[in-house]
Parts: C-alpha cells; structure tokens; sequence
C-alpha cells in the first residue's frame, strides 16, 4: 500500500428508519467535493466505493467518468509524483508482452 493511501475511521449508525454512515469529520474537510450525493458502488464482498456524484455542470457536459479508473489514475500521479526516478521507458521485449496481452481486445 501507498503512503498516500488515505484512511478514515466511520460507523454505520440508525438515520430514522433507514441506516447511515458516519465518518470522521477529517475526511469531509479534506474532500469537500462530498459535500452533497455520493453514490456506492460495491466492488467486492466488504469492499465499496464511495463517490462524490458530478456536479450539474459536469452532468451537462456530458462527463461520464468511471470511477475505479479515476481513482487508479490519481494514484498513479501521485506515485509518479512522488518517484521520479522510477519512470523508465518501455522496452521492445515489454512492447511485445504488452501486445499479446491486448490480443483481440476490441476497443469500446
């Protein structure tokens, strides 16, 4: 796991006859973008992913955005960020496996 990786302690809790989740109040200042609806998308048996829903703004322009490759993609950049010097090009022999493995992968 990165360092970056970001915690946050919650507890699943009693909202009128329905149940909520409450989380530190660290992680609303520190992401402010869920400040209104978020959506959950069940990734594994106890695993969810929990995302700010787009604004208006975004929703019109027509931004649909996935949000495990968002969240892999900002990852990414701040490893790269942090390591520099781990960047190296790719070679012919890896150009190679990298084209088997996407052998018949229609994009789309």
């Amino acid at each position: 796991m990165s360092e970056f990786t970001e915690k946050y302690a919650g507890k699943v809790t009693p909202v009128g006859n329905s149940k909520g989740i409450r989380l530190d109040a660290a992680f609303f200042k520190a992401h402010p973008e869920f400040k209104g609806e978020v959506r959950a998308t069940v990734l594994a048996d106890g695993q969810v992913l929990l995302s700010a829903k787009p604004s208006v703004r975004k929703a019109r322009a027509g931004a649909s955005e996935d949000p495990v490759v968002l969240a892999f993609l900002r990852f990414l950049e701040r490893e790269l960020q942090a390591r520099p010097g781990d960047i190296v090009p790719a070679d012919e022999h890896q150009l190679k496996r990298i084209g088997k493995l996407v052998a018949g992968v229609k994009a789309g």
